[in-house]
């Protein structure tokens, strides 16, 4: 009956529907493993057409795992990773191996305690190959004066033995001790920096040192300005709140950075409403000195104080109360008072009369500048190498350090002026003046001196309408 209905349904053997039940889940997987060209293209063409890579990303979730890597492999957004992919690929790729030092290198840096025998000690040489090496060469001592932080870098051969030993000095300079079947052999490297121009600029506030410091100047290069301006301003007792100063300077550079400082090629300090300006320029004999704007010697026979930012703790006077032997007695000079050791500058080119003891000055060096001038140190510590009676000095130069021997309360120096054989107050003598710019070179002068002066006018100039904005 059923087989006589065309409208029942066929009938097939449970075979039958088995194989066909298989060959569908077959076809199913083939076509998930195996996605028509058809569908690639449409994929593509999605990626292709997306604004937000992330979309392309969102969309690749829903995808098998083998479309994802396929898809990877084809999309122009493939590079894109979310954190989480870019983590796993990450763990998936193998580590690139870091070189390994040299068997026989070996680094150290000294710390607190550090001598040469513990850093000998810590990369294991034996305590006799300190004293080989310094018995070996006579500047190998240079390896003994050792600083904080200082890096030794260590060459060991293949017994384990010393080859060579070097250290950085500073930015500029190392040195290197090389054995060889003679011994050790010292060299010595100095890199050349290279050599730019700075500016700085500070209104003092508290002091010149502080001022300085926050304009970043080094201390050495504060004291170099003090010493090119010290002619005209004593910097023991001129300085005033709110004086302002600016520098044109070299500065040392090596890989991008700064090593050091070079010279002041100009300044300008304005002290109490006055302005003074310095140039540097070495003339054609190869001399160089500082001058102002138009050309005058900035050098003078004196300069203004000996002893570079000391307080004047005593001046001048005629009956003055000792303060040792309570008398009034006249002071024939200025005292000043400084910490015990500080510098003592020859005021003037001269030939020291003497340099000893003499009585109640203490340790006093007298310095004779010619047949009219004559300069008086005294109460020093004691005096700087090379500095005896009969020799020479150049203005500037250090001669001794501030003390107390003698009759003397406190540290500090009594400086006396002569001219003639009289005392006069140092402070208020005028002193003569050193020779211009010779008219020969006057030319050549303003046309190193002009650019300079601009540089610093300039940047002052973009430095306040900068503070304005």
């Amino acid at each position: 009956m059923t087989k006589n209905n065309p409208k029942a349904p066929r009938l097939y053997p449970k075979i039958h529907l088995l194989a066909a039940s298989g060959l569908a889940a077959l076809l199913s997987l083939a076509l998930l493993v195996f996605p028509s060209s058809e569908v690639e293209a449409k994929r593509t063409t999605l990626n292709l057409e997306l604004d937000n890579p992330t979309d392309a990303l969102k969309d690749s979730a829903t995808d098998t795992p083998v479309a994802q890597t396929e898809q990877a492999t084809r999309s122009p957004f493939a590079q894109i990773d979310t954190p989480a992919q870019a983590q796993t690929k990450q763990a998936a790729q193998p580590a690139v191996e870091k070189k390994p030092a040299l068997p026989g290198h070996r680094e150290v840096a000294v710390t607190k305690g550090d001598t040469l025998s513990t850093l000998f000690a810590k990369v294991g040489l034996p305590a006799n190959a300190v004293h080989d090496l310094l018995a070996s060469n006579k500047q190998a001592k240079q390896f003994s004066q050792l600083k904080h932080g200082q890096i030794l870098q260590f060459e060991l051969d293949k017994d384990g033995q010393l080859a060579s030993l070097h250290s950085k000095v500073s930015n500029l300079e190392s040195i290197r001790l090389t054995r060889s079947d003679k011994g050790y052999s010292f060299s010595r490297e100095i890199s050349k920096p290279v050599m730019r121009t700075a500016y700085a600029h500070g209104v003092i506030k508290s002091s010149l040192s502080a001022s300085a410091q926050r304009a970043g100047l080094s201390h050495n290069m504060t004291m170099d300005m003090a010493r090119v301006l010290g002619y005209d301003i004593d910097f023991a007792q001129d300085i005033r709140q709110g004086d302002e100063f600016d520098v044109v300077y070299e500065q040392k550079v090596m890989d991008g950075k700064v090593v050091g400082t070079g010279n002041i090629l100009s300044a300008r300090f304005t002290n109490r409403g006055k302005t003074y300006t310095a140039v540097r320029y070495t003339n054609k004999q190869g001399n160089t000195s500082y001058y102002t704007a138009d050309g005058n010697s900035l050098r003078k026979a004196f300069i203004r104080t000996p002893v570079d930012f000391a307080r004047i703790s005593s001046r001048f006077s005629a009956g003055r109360k000792h303060p040792i032997l309570n008398k009034i007695r006249a002071h024939k000079g200025v005292d000043y008072a400084a910490p015990r050791g500080t510098p003592i500058k020859a005021a003037g080119d001269g030939k020291v009369v003497l340099a000893g003891r003499r009585g109640g000055y203490g340790n006093t060096i007298i310095l004779a500048h010619g047949n009219k001038y004559q300069t008086l140190y005294g109460h020093m510590q004691g005096f700087a190498k090379g500095v005896k009676t009969g020799g020479t000095v150049k203005q500037g130069q250090v001669i001794g350090y501030i003390g107390t021997t003698g009759l003397s309360t406190g540290p500090h120096l009594h400086y006396e002026f002569q001219v003639n054989g009289v005392h006069v107050d140092p402070l208020s003598q005028k002193v003569p003046m050193s020779e211009p710019i010779a008219k020969a070179e006057r030319q050549r002068f303003l046309q190193q001196s002009q650019p300079l002066i601009a540089r610093m006018d300039q940047e002052k100039a973009t430095m306040l309408a900068s503070n304005k904005r």
